[in-house]
């Protein structure tokens, strides 16, 4: 009998483990490969995600020789009825750990009835609930979670099935697919399999071996830029840590930055809430600003017109690109929380809105880490000032002067001396007296 292949976060057909599960299932048989465009998260995606979605899924149906069914709908719906249509014996997926897809695959697996719904691998190295404490409790703190992690250890690349599954032609089904997303959004990069496991092959080869140097530097090309790529799974991290060589600095460095994207990911499966709450509810009193003057504080932010340099450098890269560097993301999003004194939720929505790589556990924890709130054991002293990380991380302020034209013939980009450039706005706020106040508030609770 045929085998329903659904694809979701993994859109890819090399090292899928659910695809092997499904041409297994099938044997002889056909495998129906399909995706589905839920109404719901297509809502909540920003345009640049949703033109990274549509892009990968127009090399995935490239790759398949157009035998990938794309259809509109709920899961709950359409997966069935699918399911039903091809008389198939199974429907097969790579698991989802999030609240939403969690909520989303039990309702399928109901709909479904007595045909199986068979979670198959996932898009980690190592997927939560795997890693646990002696008493079986998750960890609530990265050091002794990444060496647990590192303990546990991962599977190899999964075996390539691209040549032995039979594809069933979707043409032949009285199904009416729909138009794959293409919103027109302007991206930095390629997106498709063949793209991620380019531009991998290309770090390893020019990059990685100076990771460990270059990648708290947003003014050199000294990360990967394999988040997006990650997030939609057109690669899995197995294959890029099969290509690493763990003996190496840069290789270790970038080892443990997969970790982290593993723990976050672990930290919202066990506590779900945690998406858009304070994951250390200690912090709920936290005082924060959320009047008239606070939203237009939000709008100089996200509009990059704060007068700080670096925090405007990268709120401008986000606004044009849909991407920051890392650093700089941890550098406005402690200026929002702490010098602002503005909910973290409303930076983290924003970058959901704007990032390609837009990642719920990694985004919302990533902020949660910087407001104090979440994970970190010695949260809420760290207060970024953002003269000095410019200064430290763009030390020509070539960074700067990228994406801050105002600034691009003033020889002290990060404006040391205090001297206003001609059209640049004047700093919104004072540093030295907003982290006063933010510590006053934290103390406070």
């Amino acid at each position: 009998m045929p085998a329903l292949l659904w694809f979701r976060r993994d859109l890819r057909l090399r090292d899928h483990p659910a695809l092997a599960s499904a041409s297994e299932a099938a044997g002889s048989d056909e495998v129906l490969a399909c995706f589905v465009l839920d109404p719901r998260l297509e809502a909540s995606s920003g345009q640049r995600r949703l033109q990274f979605l549509g892009d990968s899924l127009r090399q995935l149906r490239g790759d398949l020789d157009g035998r990938l069914l794309v259809i509109r709908g709920l899961p709950e719906e359409r997966i069935p009825f699918i399911a039903k249509e091809i008389g198939a014996s199974s429907a097969h997926v790579s698991d989802d750990f999030a609240p939403f897809g969690r909520r989303r695959d039990e309702r399928v697996r109901v709909a479904l009835g007595s045909v199986p719904l068979v979670a198959t691998g996932s898009p980690y190295l190592v997927s939560p609930g795997r890693v646990m404490q002696e008493d079986l409790s998750p960890y609530q703190v990265f050091t002794p979670f990444f060496r647990k992690w590192s303990e546990a250890g991962w599977r190899p690349p999964a075996r390539s099935c691209v040549d032995s599954a039979r594809w069933l032609d979707p043409a032949r089904l009285a199904l009416d697919q729909c138009e794959i997303p293409d919103p027109g959004a302007t991206l930095g990069l390629a997106a498709g399999e063949a793209a991620a496991l380019s531009q991998w092959a290309a770090f390893v080869d020019d990059g990685l071996d100076r990771y460990a140097e270059d990648r708290d530097r947003p003014d050199l090309e000294g990360t990967s830029r394999m988040s997006a790529h990650l997030k939609f799974g057109t690669i899995h991290p197995r294959t890029m840590v099969a290509d690493m060589d763990l003996r190496k600095t840069g290789a270790r460095n970038y080892l443990r930055q997969l970790a982290f994207r593993d723990f976050y990911a672990a930290v919202l499966y066990h506590w779900p809430a945690s998406a858009w709450q304070n994951w250390n509810s200690d912090f709920d009193g936290i005082q924060t600003d959320t009047g008239p003057a606070a939203k237009r504080l939000f709008e100089s932010w996200k509009a990059g017109e704060t007068g700080f340099p670096i925090v405007d450098a990268g709120m401008r890269q986000l606004r044009e690109t849909g991407f920051m560097h890392n650093r700089v993301r941890m550098i406005v999003a402690s200026f929002l929380v702490k010098d602002l004194h503005l909910p973290w939720q409303w930076g983290a929505e924003w970058f959901l809105d704007q990032l390609v790589d837009g990642d719920m556990a990694n985004n919302q924890h990533g902020w949660q880490w910087c407001a104090g709130c979440g994970t970190d054991a010695a949260p809420y002293l760290r207060v970024f000032n953002p003269h000095k990380q410019g200064e430290k991380f763009d030390p020509s302020g070539d960074y700067v002067r990228q994406w801050v034209p105002e600034l691009d013939a003033v020889d002290d980009a990060h404006l040391r001396k205090g001297v206003r450039a001609p059209g640049y706005p004047a700093p919104i706020v004072d540093h030295s007296a907003e982290r006063a106040e933010a510590l006053r508030r934290y103390h406070n609770i």
